[in-house]
């Protein structure tokens, strides 16, 4: 049997990718540690606007800290289910990138307005819903497993309930304010342009059941010694030509993401994907 390359990009059917295993790896033991002695990693590791220039690197490692079990357990759940579909579309580079940048809100908004530390990836986190929303807006999500719910109306439920937090609800234990900075900077970043490369603004609203076609690449190697194998014999130099454009676009998938693609590409791939479906 031979090796297929397939690549895909449906909303919540993808596989654990690898940056989303590495943060949950790395919450997930960073929070075993902590158990330790909680106070002594949450007093040098957490965020706190009057220590910042003291343990600037608060910034960063706040994020990787949990109160609770469930804290860190809702989420890992929502990085678990909606990290891989956006890490598959943009690519690793992008997605860790984008992930931080978001954490870092949380600590800006937090900085200003909020005087007491905070913990958590939670502004990650939410980030990292409103790309998926802003990706696949009519996705459904099932709250508590019952409820479906959009995902453009969950992350616009989210945004209302952190700004009332922020406003009215001090003193109640959560991070409002990294919640909603999380999600502020998440929406600038991605209509803002702020990328590290093109394409990962170009969220997009694709077709969320689409499938690339697979293509072996053994076949390609054999035609290339001029041993064609019996399924390709009889094939024009126009399908040769296609086969190596569709193999360049697939290796371009692989080393840049979904959203480093051309209209013209994806169009193509389509078209590929279809005759694939009605052979």
């Amino acid at each position: 049997m031979r090796h297929l390359r397939q690549v895909s990009f449906a909303p919540l059917g993808f596989g654990l990718t690898p940056w989303v295993k590495r943060l949950l790896i790395a919450n997930t033991v960073t929070f075993l540690v902590t158990l330790v002695d909680q106070d002594f990693f949450f007093r040098w590791l957490a965020f706190s606007p009057s220590d910042s220039l003291f343990r600037p690197w608060g910034i960063v490692t706040y994020m990787f800290l949990h109160g609770d079990i469930w804290h860190l357990l809702f989420n890992m759940l929502v990085l678990f289910f909606f990290g891989p579909p956006l890490e598959g579309r943009w690519g690793g580079k992008d997605f860790v990138v984008y992930y931080f940048v978001c954490g870092l809100g949380g600590v800006a908004l937090s900085f200003l307005f909020a005087p007491y530390w905070i913990v958590g990836a939670s502004a990650a986190i939410y980030g990292i819903m409103l790309a998926f929303a802003m990706a696949w807006p009519d996705a459904p999500i099932y709250v508590w497993g019952i409820f479906p719910v959009k995902a453009r109306w969950l992350v616009a439920f989210l945004f209302v309930v952190s700004v009332l937090g922020a406003v009215g609800a001090a003193g109640d234990g959560v991070a409002h304010f990294a919640h909603l900075g999380g999600l502020l900077t998440g929406f600038l970043y991605l209509k803002r342009d702020w990328r590290p490369r093109p394409g990962v603004s170009r969220v997009g609203r694709g077709r969320p059941a689409a499938r690339v076609v697979t293509l072996p690449r053994e076949e390609r190697k054999g035609a290339s010694a001029g041993a064609a194998p019996p399924e390709r014999q009889g094939r024009g130099r126009g399908e040769e030509a296609l086969l190596d454009e569709v193999d360049r676009i697939l290796d371009k998938i692989s080393a840049h993401g979904m959203a480093s693609l051309t209209p013209e590409e994806r169009r193509l791939l389509d078209e590929v994907s279809r005759r694939h479906r009605a052979n």
